[in-house]
């Protein structure tokens, strides 16, 4: 089946994760030292973690439109 007034748009932009490199850091000190608890060598790169979630600013829900909405629209042009 196709619908030839379907078009479908790329995302405009990608999310943005924003502790990612204290993420990357604290995960790094783990695999290379083995401390998971944070106690020693991994303590700066947890505690830089802690900061960055703590500060960081806290998004809204976006609004998706769900599949009943979809499918509704989209049976509007299947039935002509």
């Amino acid at each position: 089946m196709q619908i030839k007034k379907l078009k479908v748009r790329p995302q405009k932009n990608q999310p943005v994760v924003l502790c990612a490199p204290q993420l990357a850091s604290m995960l790094g000190c783990w695999a290379a030292t083995k401390d998971v608890r944070s106690i020693g060598a991994c303590s700066e790169h947890a505690q830089t973690l802690f900061e960055c979630m703590r500060t960081a600013p806290m998004k809204g829900k976006q609004h998706r439109p769900s599949i009943n909405y979809h499918l509704a629209r989209l049976g509007k042009t299947l039935k002509d």
